[in-house]
């Protein structure tokens, strides 16, 4: 090990005086920040590794604290065709929406506080009347996200009881979500029937016994299971369970609210279907096709949902303000035949390919002959998923910008795309870089044509 390796090594007190309006920053957060930046130093020190020089290694410290203090958070193009991308926020949110949402939050609200009788009120009631009439529902109620709406349905009507579940219906979803382990963590007994591709009505009647507290239909929204399958309906489950009084719970995931066949979209099941089917309690997402905030829902008898809200979990996963102020301007949206146009990500979802070449059209003729040669640009089709787990196995009809550069590697011009003033995020493919248009905001057309001329 070389000694002379750490005396590369700078001071705190050095950095700090490279580091412009030091005085003015808390001293915890330079400290805590120097500190980690010279320990990784360091141990490259250590390893016989580190090859800047002291004034290189705290020039570098410097540029890396600018960074740290610039907000995480970025306002991104999103270029991977994927309108509901888990790592993007899934659904975007209209800029004018939540301009509205800000109007109504800033200082003060009226939460939890009734103006008409000048006492305390329910948070929910901003948005239950809304879902409710929407859904069809006789109730609803709203926590964090699809996840807890699940684990508070689990624990309130089944908790030390059986929950009968088909095989073919135990999920696992991104974030290593899975159903078996969610019925276990609400603290219920995980009762499977039938087997992965095959399970029928009589499964379920012959698991039913005195310890049976629920029977859990789960929607397959993120894979699709052909061949030699047999499913139980859920019309079928209910009649069953009424006749056992057992109550039956679905699971939706994503949660249409509207027909998106009409919307030149693959069909989907609808939350007002499931409603009609009588199933006890639906649960769904807030952030997915419902195009909303991340939040949980839940829809059902008013009997079962009013025992949930009296859970003592229900507060550990409720929504706070902002949340339920974006899904109230969300569900607004619903209010009118033209939802696809006020309801950003059902927008983008619904946006036809012909829509989508003529956007491309206009970016390749802004851009320079030069420019378009030595990136190899040009306009394709494509295909694109909606992402989030919802319309499983269906391609939605896109158009990409595809480029192949002469003399640049592709990775390095990803890179440059992820990392500039405006970051722009697309995908490769065989060896090959492209920005599909499918996810990309109308407003956003102009910046793109700019990061292109200029990455």
């Amino acid at each position: 090990m070389s000694k002379n390796q750490f005396q590369n090594l700078p001071s705190i007190s050095e950095v700090l005086l490279k580091i412009k309006d030091s005085k003015k920053l808390h001293p915890s957060i330079l400290t805590y920040f120097i500190n980690r930046e010279i320990s990784w130093y360091r141990k490259q020190a250590k390893l016989n590794k580190l090859t800047e020089s002291r004034s290189e290694i705290t020039k570098e410290i410097v540029q890396n604290f600018d960074k740290f203090c610039q907000p995480g958070l970025k306002n991104i193009i999103n270029g991977t065709g994927i309108v509901l991308h888990t790592g993007f926020g899934r659904a975007p949110i209209q800029k004018a929406r939540l301009k509205n949402v800000i109007n109504r939050l800033g200082g003060y609200s009226n939460l939890e506080f009734n103006l008409e009788t000048g006492k305390r009120g329910n948070r929910l009631d901003h948005v239950r009347d809304h879902c409710t009439a929407i859904t069809g529902s006789e109730n609803s109620l709203m926590v964090n996200n699809n996840a807890a709406a699940v684990l508070l349905a689990l624990n309130t009507l089944a908790e030390g009881k059986e929950v009968i579940i088909s095989r073919g219906q135990e999920v696992e979803i991104g974030g290593s979500f899975r159903i078996p382990d969610i019925i276990r963590k609400s603290n219920c007994v995980l009762k499977e029937v039938g087997t992965t591709n095959r399970t029928h009505l009589s499964d379920y009647s012959k698991a039913i016994n005195v310890k049976t507290g629920l029977m859990l239909w789960v929607h397959t929204s993120n894979y699709v299971v052909k061949g030699f399958t047999k499913e139980v309906l859920l019309n079928d489950l209910v009649e069953l369970g009424k006749k056992k009084r057992i109550p039956v719970m679905a699971d939706l995931g994503s949660g249409a609210l509207i027909n998106l066949s009409k919307r030149d979209l693959p069909e989907e099941i609808s939350v007002q279907e499931i409603v009609k089917s009588g199933a006890g309690v639906i649960t769904f997402s807030g952030d997915k096709l419902l195009g909303g905030p991340q939040a949980g829902i839940i829809v059902g008898k008013n009997r079962l949902l009013k025992k949930m809200e009296l859970n003592p979990l229900y507060r550990t996963i409720r929504c706070g303000k902002f949340t339920i102020a974006l899904m109230e301007e969300t569900l607004r949206t619903y209010r009118s035949e033209e939802v696809t146009k006020e309801n950003l990500a059902l927008s983008l979802l619904s946006t036809k390919r012909t829509m989508l070449k003529k956007r491309g059209r206009k970016i390749i003729k802004r851009i320079s002959t030069k420019r378009k040669s030595k990136l190899g640009i040009a306009l394709i089709e494509s295909t694109v998923e909606a992402g989030s787990g919802s319309l499983p196995a269906c391609e939605i009809e896109s158009m990409a910008l595809r480029f192949d550069p002469k003399n640049q590697k592709i990775s390095d011009l990803a890179y440059r795309f992820r990392t500039g003033g405006t970051p722009v995020v697309g995908y490769t493919s065989g060896n090959r870089f492209f920005i599909d248009l499918k996810a990309i905001l109308p407003n956003q057309i102009e910046l793109l044509i700019d990061v292109i001329n200029q990455v």
